[in-house]
């Protein structure tokens, strides 16, 4: 990741009072080229019939892939929005955390395309995603 005075507690703090902090997510590593985090399966997250929600892993693999994404551009300039996102939901989870981890596959100056494998407490894949992003300038305030 380019910007390494952005801390896990930052980017944190950045998701407060938005869906990321109902859905219980935490930004948990920045690596040189991976963002992790996790979610809680839990009331906030289940579907009725008790396991992990298909949208909230959705959520939490864009959320993982947009704020990665945010962390190689420079934040002053630009920044990143979510143009698609696709999903295969391996296997169910029903209690614990589940753990993302984002990773690159293509970084351009204006899209971006990564891979969010979502596991269980036990390693086993749950999700795998792939989300494009887009980079977007920053508008001067005069403009």
């Amino acid at each position: 990741m380019l910007h390494k005075e952005v801390s896990l507690e930052s980017l944190n703090l950045f998701c407060k009072n938005t869906l990321v902090e109902v859905l219980g997510i935490e930004f948990t590593e920045i690596g040189p080229n991976y963002l992790t985090g996790k979610m809680p399966v839990d009331n906030r997250t289940q579907q009725p019939m008790g396991i992990l929600h298909g949208g909230a892993s959705l959520a939490f693999a864009e959320t993982l892939g947009s704020a990665a994404a945010i962390l190689q551009v420079d934040p002053e300039k630009q920044t990143c929005v979510g143009l698609e996102i696709n999903a295969n939901h391996i296997k169910s989870a029903r209690s614990g955390y589940v753990y993302g981890k984002a990773s690159p596959i293509y970084i351009g100056r204006k899209t971006h395309v990564w891979e969010i494998k979502i596991t269980n407490d036990e390693g086993e894949l749950i999700c795998i995603s792939r989300h494009t992003v887009a980079v977007l300038d920053k508008l001067n305030k005069a403009d």
